[in-house]
């Protein structure tokens, strides 16, 4: 398309004037035709490509964070986790269960009471919206956690919490991004967020990237361009010849 619009621009010595603006516009639109529908997918593709170059430097971790429903047999997943290749550590740090709105009375008690359910709660913190956040120990699972807080529950309020969510995080090598992400979708689970050098590259390529229409917009100004260079092209050679003359015979005086 460019030795088009070149070949366009070099027909100007048969054109009057008034047609050399005609010329760049249809430059400038051939231009952009092409970067939109040939250059601006493969532009689009750049981040994914960076990535898979940065998932292949050898050494590489991605630490993936998971929200995890707590019916979800954790025992099973770590299996399947661990079992795959690049897998280096699964760990459960905490678990969400949320409650009902608290008043000021609820919410002081909570704060009171959460710290002595279980000695394996590590930090915790108690909204006023009615969610209790708690931190587990290294090493202490979700399911002991859970465990220990519905049989307060049941004894203190005679029933049973009906929904909590699992907070854990998985540390793989970033040559294996994708084939763990297969492996929890196929257990319907999608990442919250991943932090490691592979997503980093990715967001830095992201955040540097124009947006299609500026691009396409480029793409339209080279068009241009090109076409100018076929327009002043036999000026360009005869000056070159000329240059060319003046420095032969400078040379031979």
């Amino acid at each position: 398309m460019m030795i088009f619009v070149f070949s366009i621009g070099m027909l100007r010595q048969y054109m009057p004037k008034r047609e050399i603006i005609l010329v760049l516009v249809v430059a400038f639109l051939i231009g952009a035709i092409g970067g939109a529908f040939f250059l601006e997918p493969i532009y689009e593709e750049l981040p994914s490509v960076v990535s898979m170059v940065e998932q292949n430097v050898p050494g590489n971790e991605e630490t993936l964070y998971l929200d995890l429903s707590s019916s979800i047999n954790m025992n099973e997943l770590r299996q399947n986790l661990s079992n795959t290749e690049g897998f280096i550590s699964f760990e459960e740090t905490g678990i969400t269960i949320p409650l009902w709105k608290f008043n000021d009375r609820e919410l002081e008690y909570f704060n009171y009471v959460l710290g002595n359910i279980d000695s394996h709660y590590k930090h915790y913190n108690v909204t006023k919206d009615g969610k209790l956040e708690i931190e587990l120990e290294d090493n202490y699972t979700s399911y002991d956690a859970l465990k220990s807080f519905s049989d307060w529950y049941r004894l203190v309020y005679g029933g049973s919490i009906s929904y909590a969510q699992v907070h854990a995080v998985l540390v793989i090598s970033s040559s294996s991004v994708d084939t763990f992400q297969q492996t929890l979708l196929d257990h319907g689970i999608v990442p919250s967020r991943m932090e490691g050098p592979v997503q980093n590259t990715l967001n830095q390529t992201n955040s540097t990237l124009l947006p299609g229409y500026q691009f396409v917009a480029i793409t339209g100004v080279v068009g241009v361009i090109v076409a100018l260079f076929g327009i002043y092209f036999d000026s360009f050679g005869v000056f070159t010849r000329r240059f060319r003359k003046f420095m032969g015979e400078k040379r031979k005086r």
